[in-house]
C-alpha cells in the first residue's frame, strides 16, 4: 500500500495590492464601521465614532454589522463600502 503525502504550502503568494492613498483630513468625511457582532464592538464604535466627530470633524459615522462573526461582510456591507471615506473593521470580544 502507498501512501500519497501533499504539501499544502505554496510557493507564491496573492497578488499584492496598493495601499489607498491616505486622508488628508476627516473633516467632512463619512466614516464607515464594520462589526464582528460580538457584544463590545457597537459600544465601542459608537464612542469611537462621536469621538471622531467631536475632534476630527467627520460628517457621518455608518455603522454595519456582519450576520455572521466568522465568516466574510454580506454582499450589502461590501458594496457600501465605497461610498465611504474611510473604514475600519473591528473585533469585540
Amino acid at each position: 500500500m502507498t501512501i500519497r503525502v501533499l504539501d499544502p504550502t505554496c510557493e507564491t503568494g496573492p497578488p499584492k495590492g496598493e495601499p489607498a492613498p491616505r486622508l488628508d483630513t476627516l473633516e467632512g468625511k463619512t466614516v464607515g464601521f464594520i462589526s464582528n457582532g460580538k457584544e463590545g464592538t457597537a459600544r465601542f464604535f459608537h464612542h469611537l465614532g462621536d469621538a471622531l466627530t467631536r475632534r476630527y470633524g467627520v460628517a457621518r459615522i455608518v455603522l454595519q454589522t456582519k450576520s455572521n462573526y466568522s465568516a466574510p461582510a454580506d454582499p450589502h456591507i461590501v458594496n457600501g463600502v465605497s461610498e465611504w471615506d474611510a473604514m475600519l473593521s473591528g473585533i469585540g470580544d
